[in-house]
């Protein structure tokens, strides 16, 4: 048995004690869309865990657009939560590629839903990746949350990057996802990290 930095222990074999937190992910809910409009997760938002991950599993649109969320702090009734945040991609096709910032998704202190990828309506494409909010029950702090999608749009295969915070500390207790315009299919996942 070994002592590292903290007085972890560490058994023989290098595994860690068993008093020592995993980070486990705990299934909450899954909801499937089928022509739907939006998403809304209003219950299981709560002080249990903190933080909470969503995972997107082929969304697909009924038309070309970008797929976004936004947060409420009213059990749903509004989805206005202002946020301030930073978005960049990578993309490849063929012979092109490219790295950078999108100043046209990024918000500043705004209560819009924040684009999170653009899908095409092409019937192979879709969207997929994960977002986790940290913390949301909090009325000390702000909501941070971080975001990383993969989708094909016009070919090209994008990796996503979205980060920002939600700037109020009023406890956050439901998420929506939805199209900017259409509908969508597809399925969302919220887990408890533990």
């Amino acid at each position: 048995m070994a002592v590292v930095s903290g007085g972890t222990t560490l058994i023989d074999n290098g595994a860690l004690d068993a008093g020592v937190p995993t980070g486990s992910l705990i299934l909450l809910s899954t909801q499937t869309a089928s022509a739907s409009a939006s998403i809304s997760f209003t219950s299981g938002i709560d002080s249990t865990y903190d933080s909470y991950v969503f995972k997107f599993i082929d969304i697909h649109p009924s038309t070309t657009t970008d797929f976004a969320f936004n947060m409420s702090t009213d059990g749903g009734s509004t989805y206005a939560v202002t946020k301030t945040t930073t978005h960049f991609s990578a993309y490849h096709t063929g012979g092109t590629s490219n790295l950078g910032y999108r100043s046209t998704i990024d918000l500043a202190q705004s209560t819009a839903f924040q684009v999170l990828s653009e899908v095409q309506t092409t019937a192979a494409y879709s969207t997929a990746g994960t977002l986790q909010i940290f913390n949301p029950s909090s009325t000390t702090f702000v909501k941070h949350f971080i975001a990383r999608l993969s989708d094909i749009y016009s070919a090209y295969s994008e990796d996503r990057y979205t980060a920002g915070y939600g700037n109020t500390t009023s406890a956050v207790d439901a998420v929506q996802f939805k199209m900017l315009s259409g509908t969508f299919d597809g399925t969302i996942k919220m887990y408890g990290v533990k």
